[in-house]
């Protein structure tokens, strides 16, 4: 029975399409204010639904200076008219990851004011999966020697991320 369990899974993993993405990858240097990255489209398989989950990698490689770094991670429902920012990682003066899971099957019961560029620090907001994607920055201070700031995205039940 474990052995029939374990084939199913593991054929199941080679049915759902996967896709994985670097939605940002800068290296930093002089302040900017809300920079966007070029925008991404979730493409689900042809008579499918779209992607249920996207878990989502904040990277900063720091190397010396400067005061901050955030990254709003943003989609849009609306072909990109307006964005709202699902998850904010918040970098300062150290090396660090995070990780962001964020799922359309979490309910969201209230209604929510959208934010675009303004999501509280190291927060997220699920339950908000919209098929296009990017990344909205900031930099505060002048880095230096190679700081990088990135952001991953894999979306699991998507044929693409064009």
């Amino acid at each position: 029975m474990k052995r029939l369990l374990l084939a199913g899974t593991f054929c199941l993993a080679f049915l759902t399409p996967a896709h994985a993405v670097s939605l940002l990858d800068v290296r930093l240097a002089a302040p900017v204010t809300a920079q966007v990255s070029p925008t991404f489209h979730l493409r689900a398989p042809s008579g499918q639904a779209l992607a249920a989950n996207l878990l989502l990698q904040g990277t900063f490689t720091y190397g010396s200076g400067g005061t901050s770094a955030d990254a709003w991670v943003q989609t849009s429902i609306d072909g990109g008219t307006t964005w709202i920012d699902v998850a904010n990682f918040h970098f300062t003066k150290s090396s660090a990851r995070f990780l962001y899971n964020l799922s359309s099957s979490t309910p969201v019961s209230t209604e929510y004011a959208p934010t675009d560029g303004t999501l509280a620090p190291n927060t997220s907001k699920d339950g908000l999966v919209g098929p296009i994607w990017r990344v909205k920055y900031t930099v505060v201070g002048t880095y230096t020697e190679g700081t990088i700031l990135r952001v991953d995205a894999f979306a699991q039940g998507v044929t693409s991320f064009p």
